[in-house]
């Protein structure tokens, strides 16, 4: 059944024969819900898997009848999902599909929100993956130079330098470094974001070296892809993800950042704490990250935090004194 049909037929079925909800209805209802959503295909597919497993564990402890269950059925899910050892993120992920669904279903008269008002965990504002020191950043960028690989060099170069993440990376064409202000720019098809409406600007030191990549490069036409594979499957073609991720997991492990935590993303992270670092502001960090709330951007303050709590511990002070 698509989406839209099942939309339809929101219309036409009966308060009691969605009350029994047994696994058919209860798979239609649910395409209901997921049809109602004003979110990208990839969210309805995360509500979806996320609502199922709901079903699935609801149906093992209290039965397929959905008007049977309270706000207690819930807040067991809640425990068992802790239980299981899914992180404070995922479990809110669960909570917040489960509030949305029943928020739905009582629009629709079908039964009572019984997950109103049930909060998801806290969890700290954080990011899991290690930014780059300033030195660490120069060891790595020296590694590329060294290797030779223009590539390689462009790219990484380019993530330490702008913030960029690998999806806005491979999403990048020829035509999108332009100029803005008299600056030279790269057009930015941001995550979760439905065209090129944003920037980063293109220093000389990072210009260089995508220049340099280009000109061994014949597929210049404005839609051409910024970069391309060199593999024989699929050489000219847009990178992947996953091969920008390699590239620069490969170049950290090289300099001796082989930890799970060191990743492609950490040089985004490395981007902001050094911006901080070298004087510049929260706002200077939120714009290259493209942050549109500066909230998001102040968890990098708690990295410098931590630096300043490690370098001048109240611990070694004591040491001092006996």
């Amino acid at each position: 059944m698509t989406e839209e049909h099942a939309m339809t037929e929101l219309t036409v079925m009966t308060q009691e024969a969605q009350l029994t909800a047994p696994a058919q209805n209860r798979e239609s209802l649910l395409s209901m819900f997921i049809a109602s959503l004003d979110i990208k295909n990839s969210s309805k597919e995360s509500y979806r898997r996320a609502l199922r497993q709901f079903f699935i564990y609801a149906e093992r402890q209290h039965g397929s009848d959905l008007s049977q269950l309270t706000r207690e059925h819930i807040l067991e899910y809640k425990s068992s999902l802790f239980e299981a050892g899914l992180s404070a993120l995922t479990v809110s992920a669960y909570i917040n599909s489960v509030r949305m669904f029943f928020s739905f279903c009582e629009a629709q008269r079908l039964f009572p929100n019984i997950a109103k008002g049930i909060r998801s965990p806290k969890r700290k504002r954080a990011f899991r993956k290690q930014p780059l020191t300033p030195a660490q950043a120069t060891e790595l960028l020296s590694y590329f130079d060294a290797s030779g690989n223009k590539r390689e060099t462009a790219i990484v170069n380019l993530l330490l330098r702008t913030g960029l993440r690998t999806i806005e990376v491979i999403r990048a064409d020829f035509g999108d470094i332009t100029y803005k202000g008299g600056k030279r720019v790269l057009l930015v098809h941001g995550k979760g974001r439905e065209e090129k409406d944003n920037f980063v600007i293109l220093t000389d030191k990072a210009y260089k070296h995508i220049e340099a990549y280009l000109a061994e490069r014949t597929d210049l036409s404005e839609k051409a892809p910024l970069f391309t594979s060199d593999s024989n499957n699929s050489r000219g073609q847009r990178l992947t993800t996953r091969t920008v991720s390699y590239i620069a997991k490969e170049g950290l492990k090289a300099i001796g950042l082989s930890e799970r935590v060191y990743t492609a993303h950490s040089l985004r992270h490395t981007t902001a704490v050094n911006i901080l670092r070298a004087g510049g502001s929260l706002e200077h960090a939120q714009h290259t990250l493209r942050h549109s709330s500066p909230a998001t951007t102040q968890i990098y303050t708690e990295t410098l935090e931590e630096e300043r709590r490690l370098q001048n511990s109240g611990e070694e002070l004591l040491s001092a004194v006996y």
